[in-house]
């Protein structure tokens, strides 16, 4: 069997398109189109099928798809040098992180990608409602922000940070120092993915017998700050992580009366990845990039929720 047709089969997959395999592999459609043919006579499966004005796997492609993956890239790893060239890699990288953290760290990161490795993409994915494991599903190369430990993946902490709270300028709080009393008063809005009415800020206030005045919830930190921009919500965000986006939009920090739990920000990476160079460098970069655009208050290793 030629094996380069594993290669062939993996990019068909993973794109859902024979044009858009064609680009990736730098073959002529018709060329993509003969390969395609000889997979299905390979599988005796029609692995692409025609569903109105795209391609969809079937139920078999489905099923080997994320093994088919996993052994292009062990291979892959085999015959990759360690002095790993940058400016040869193609194809391209996923990653997952909330949209606040994208913000910030998006910009500085494809800069740096589109210097060393030309050839190479970054697609970013926002973080849902729930989780989805694509990790494991093989669908996400690399996640960034509050990762659960699982047998199957590796963390690496990259930020320790702690949530602060900011307002408009002329907020009534705006640019002084606040009660217990008043900034539980104050109406806030929060940011979290799945919708939650508390979190760690409000057992902190609930030991003290207070409680905030909620006006809300929204999915992302960008959001809340844009809407704080404009009304006199109080709103959150990670004090170093955020810090560019806060001072871009003009507002103001008001200080927690009380000591906020640490966030705690990480990469993590399916431990298929763990030997290999490109996965590697993409991993430096994303390190090498966080530690140049945040604030250098404290030690290394993100956020779910106020």
């Amino acid at each position: 069997m030629d094996l380069n047709l594993l290669v062939a089969l993996d990019v068909l997959l993973d794109e859902g398109s024979v044009t858009g395999a064609a680009e990736r592999l730098h073959l002529s459609g018709p060329a993509m189109s003969r390969t395609l043919g000889r997979i299905r006579k390979a599988l005796g499966d029609p692995v692409l099928v025609r569903s109105g004005r795209n391609m969809v796997p079937t139920p078999r492609a489905l099923a080997i798809r994320a093994e088919v993956h996993e052994l292009v890239e062990r291979a892959r790893a085999l015959f990759s040098a360690d002095d790993l060239d940058p400016s040869e890699l193609t194809g391209s990288f996923t990653l997952q992180a909330e949209e606040g953290t994208v913000a910030v760290l998006a910009g500085p990161l494809l800069e740096r990608v589109a210097r060393e490795a030309p050839e190479l993409t970054l697609r970013f994915l926002g973080e849902g409602p729930r989780d989805t494991h694509l990790l494991r599903r093989d669908t996400v190369d690399l996640e960034i922000g509050v990762i659960d430990e699982h047998p199957e993946t590796r963390t690496e902490p990259l930020l320790e940070d702690r949530f602060i709270s900011v307002v408009r300028p002329g907020h009534p709080l705006a640019g002084r120092q606040v009660t217990l009393d008043e900034w539980a008063g104050a109406i806030q809005l929060v940011n979290t993915r799945r919708g939650r009415l508390s979190g760690p800020l409000d057992e902190i206030l609930a030991d003290r017998g207070r409680s905030r005045r909620l006006a809300g919830t929204v999915p992302t930190v960008s959001t809340v700050l844009l809407i704080v921009q404009e009304t006199d919500l109080m709103g959150f965000a990670a004090e170093r992580l955020h810090r560019r986006l806060v001072d871009r939009l003009g507002l103001v920090q008001v200080p927690v009366p009380f000591e906020p739990p640490p966030l705690h920000l990480s990469m993590g990476w399916h431990t298929r990845y763990d030997a290999d160079p490109a996965h590697a460098w993409l991993r430096r970069c994303v390190r090498e990039v966080l530690d140049d655009i945040v604030d250098p208050l404290e030690s290394r290793s993100g956020t779910e929720g106020t």
